[in-house]
């Protein structure tokens, strides 16, 4: 049991680590208008604190999500490690009467 738990949060750790990777760049594609000519610039009015609320709070959910996904990839590789390993049971000693 202490193995799987081990690996499901070493999964889940993963998991927020590789959203702490993906998440950005895919946020920044996410936002970026599509179908201007290269080069061109964009006039805009942004509230700061709204668009900093906005991305923190989409980093935070994507590693929400990577650490589920992580945890439970943990929990199918913890417990097929425990599963594949043998228990060996002594066979007893016997006695002569």
């Amino acid at each position: 049991m202490k193995t799987v738990i081990i690996v499901v949060l070493a999964g889940a750790l993963i998991g927020v680590v590789a959203a702490s990777y993906i998440v950005p760049p895919a946020l920044s594609w996410y936002s970026s208008p599509g179908g201007l000519p290269e080069g061109a610039h964009i006039q805009a009015v942004v509230q700061i604190p709204e668009v900093i609320r906005f991305a923190t709070a989409k980093l935070m959910r994507g590693q929400l999500i990577g650490g589920g996904i992580g945890a439970a990839f943990g929990l199918v590789v913890g417990v097929l490690m425990v599963g594949k390993r043998k228990v060996v049971v002594p066979t007893p000693a016997r006695s002569s009467i």
